[in-house]
């Protein structure tokens, strides 16, 4: 999602609050909170989930097995979980041509660096890159060459744009400051 004027561009970043990362959140929440369900009911006898009786499954090796795979998936989703909440890796790209200045804001993970911004003059910016890697793990990135400083990625590198949206992207950028572009 972008907003654009005359003078300014402004490109919203998706973070962590993709659909596919709730869906994974909870599919992996529901299958670990199963495998110590089962685990548990293992130990105790009784039957906590009726498809898989606990008679079947004996606790030492499988229940525990199935416990420690359990807790170990309750661990990630909580991860996930935590990182949706955040939003991680949101934020905002501002490109301003009347003032000459470009800023780079994202959200990272609480502490003391949790807000991560950026910000350069437009004459130090020397072109518009993008980065295209084909094969199995497809990779195609933007990024935005800075005089003296690097590289600055403008997509995520699991953004999976397609070479014409990113080459569209890449030239409606490097038109708007008034930069070149470079493939690699």
């Amino acid at each position: 999602m972008s907003w654009r004027s005359e003078h300014i561009w402004i490109e919203l970043i998706v973070g962590s609050r993709k659909i596919s990362n709730f869906c994974w959140a909870f599919i992996l929440f529901l299958g670990s909170l199963g495998f110590v369900l089962v685990g548990s009911s293992s130990y105790f006898g009784k039957n906590w989930i009726s498809l898989v009786p606990s008679q079947q499954i004996l606790f030492f090796p499988q229940g525990i097995v199935m416990s420690f795979y359990g807790i170990a998936g309750l661990f990630i989703s909580s991860y996930l979980w935590c990182t949706i909440s955040w939003n991680v890796g949101s934020g905002y790209d501002r490109f301003d041509i009347k003032e000459g200045i470009v800023c780079i804001f994202r959200w990272g993970f609480p502490g003391k660096n949790r807000r991560i911004f950026l910000r350069f003059r437009m004459k130090d910016i020397q072109s518009i890159r993008i980065e295209v890697k084909e094969g199995i793990y497809a990779r195609r990135v933007l990024y935005m060459e800075i005089k003296g400083q690097g590289d600055v990625p403008l997509t995520r590198t699991d953004e999976n744009l397609t070479p014409r949206e990113i080459e569209q992207k890449a030239a409606e950028l490097a038109y708007f400051l008034r930069v070149p572009i470079e493939v690699f």
